[in-house]
Order: C-alpha cells, then structure tokens, then sequence
C-alpha cells in the first residue's frame, strides 16, 4: 500500500462505522448460490466476506443451495433430471442423490473455505435437530396439482440449534433438505429456506445472492438493459410479482416472506461481484435491489416502478 492509497482506505473504513455500530450482533442470514457458488475466485471472496462479519461483531449463517453440482451428479450417474412448473421433478432415487450432494459435497466444501480463516463454520443439515420440517409440494399445471415427488415447503423450523452455534461465536451453514413428519426426506427451495429461517431467527436482515442486479425499471428484453430498483415495499413487491420470471420468483417471494414476518430488510444482490454482501452491508451507497416491510419509513427512490421483467437461476 502507498502513501496515496491510505486515506482512500481511511476513507472507506469511516464509511463502514455507522452500519459496524449499527448491526453489530444482528443476524444476518444469506442464502449462497449461482455463480458466487461455481466460481472459484468468487467463492473464496464470499467465505472471507463471512467471517469478516463475524469479526466485525455479526451473527451470520449461509443457506445454500446446489443445483448445478445437482444436475452434474444426476448426468453423471444417468439419472433422469425432468421440471415441472419451473420445480424439479424429485423421485426417491433423484432425492438420494440431492441429499448426497447437498449435504454430502456442497456442503462441506462450504465449510472447508470459510474455515480456511479459521474455526469459524459448522455444517447442518435442514434435519438437523428438526431443523426444517416440510410438507410435500405440488405443482400447479393449468390450474391442477401436479405430484412433482419428493419436493418440499418448509412448515415449521426449530432455530435452536442454530442459535446455539452463533452464541458460541460459531458459522452455521446449512444445506437446503427437510425432513416430513414421517421421515420423509424432501428438496426444498433454497430461498423459501433462507426466508423461513430469518424469520424464525429474528434476522436483522436476508441476502439473497443471485446472477443477476437486481430488480430493473423499465426492463428492455432485447438490448438486456434497465435501472435496477433500489428499494421497495412489500406492496408494491407483491402487485409485481405475477410479472416476474420464473426463476427470480421464489428469490422475490423469499424477500417478501421475510419482511411480512418481522425482518427489518430482504436483499436481492447480484453474486457476480465480488465482495457484494460487504458493499451490501457496509457502504453508504449499497447494492441490489432492497424490500421493505410497508410499515417502514419512506425512503427516498422508493417509487413505484412502471414495468419490470427479471432473469434468474434456481437454488
């Protein structure tokens, strides 16, 4: 570092004060996937953003998802991979192999980068101590329920284990599968997930980390080009989300769940930048696209947007 680069550095270190005091021992709950999680330069950065927030005085815990290293084993072992409503398709044979991968590999090379900074990361599954426990989904084809297999919505979720680890300093990361009331093992939504676990954990806020911006204003399909909306209530979040892709909706529909269940902020970032959850938590100016409860104070840029069309990946 030279001379000249220190009080740019200074600079950037005063900016990020107010929001250290600010969430310091909040709970931050991130849900990792898309290209943050296949690239490697990118996933090295991420495991070091999260523990820099557990040395700067924050509680957080990563949910992940895994569908391309889900698709790569499925391929590889033969096994028929069909979607059905944008959901997959999850026989018993498929789900042996979702469970392996989820919590078998993803999850541990999770682990294994952030503890590379040092004992920080724990691994769980959503059956963990009954974590997660999901009802059988269904998808809805014209208008008629579809058994799509073992595929899951999260009914209820038993956070203590997970407050446990953070109040011993520790970084829960948490794979996406659930158990039923029977035993059954079901794949669940990587962002319904993170949503229902924020909630249940009192978050003070939900990252969601996707390929994408954000939300866009104005979204041209042709030259791929928009604004990204910065903030928005849960409202008019709610009036948009029959316009939206099918990928970006359950990221949406995550945000929304969580702000109507008492977080203060959901965020939709875009983990093709490096560094984004910090730029996100940290900066003045912040990135992505925030969702606000309607009972917050009105921001200025929060208008309501006049059209938007998204792009996005699953898990």
């Amino acid at each position: 570092m030279t001379t000249g680069d220190a009080p740019a550095k200074a600079h950037t270190l005063i900016e990020a004060l107010p929001w250290l005091a600010r969430f310091h021992g909040a709970t931050v709950v991130i849900k990792y996937g898309g290209n943050a999680m296949t690239e490697e330069h990118l996933r090295e950065k991420f495991a070091a953003d999260v523990v820099f927030l557990r040395y700067a005085g924050l509680r957080p815990v990563v949910v992940h998802g895994g569908g391309p290293q889900i698709n790569a084993h499925l391929d590889l072992l033969g096994i028929e991979s069909t979607f059905t409503a944008g959901l997959r398709v999850t026989s018993p044979e498929a789900m042996r192999v979702v469970r392996m991968v989820l919590v078998g590999q993803v999850n541990r090379d999770v682990v294994g980068l952030i503890n590379r900074h040092g004992p920080f990361a724990v691994g769980m599954s959503g059956e963990d101590a009954h974590l997660f426990t999901a009802a059988r989904k269904h998808a809805v084809v014209d208008g008629t329920p579809v058994d799509i297999g073992q595929v899951g919505d999260i009914v209820a979720v038993e956070p203590g284990a997970v407050r446990a680890l953070l109040d011993d300093g520790r970084i829960p990361v948490i794979s996406s599968v659930a158990r039923g009331e029977d035993g059954t093992v079901y794949n669940v939504n990587a962002d319904t997930a993170a949503a229902a676990l924020a909630v249940a954990l009192d978050a003070a806020k939900l990252i969601v980390l996707t390929d994408v911006e954000g939300l866009y204003r104005d979204w041209d399909p042709e030259t791929r080009d928009g604004k990204v909306i910065d903030r928005l209530s849960a409202t008019e979040l709610r009036e948009l989300l029959p316009t939206l892709s099918s990928g970006m909706v359950p990221k949406m529909e995550a945000c929304l769940t969580a702000v109507d269940g008492g977080v203060p902020q959901a965020h939709v970032l875009d983990g093709r930048v490096p560094h984004a959850v910090l730029l996100e938590i940290f900066t003045d100016e912040g990135v992505g696209t925030m969702v606000l409860p309607d009972a917050a104070p009105a921001v200025p840029g929060a208008a309501r947007p006049t059209a938007t069309s998204l792009n996005g990946s699953e898990q």
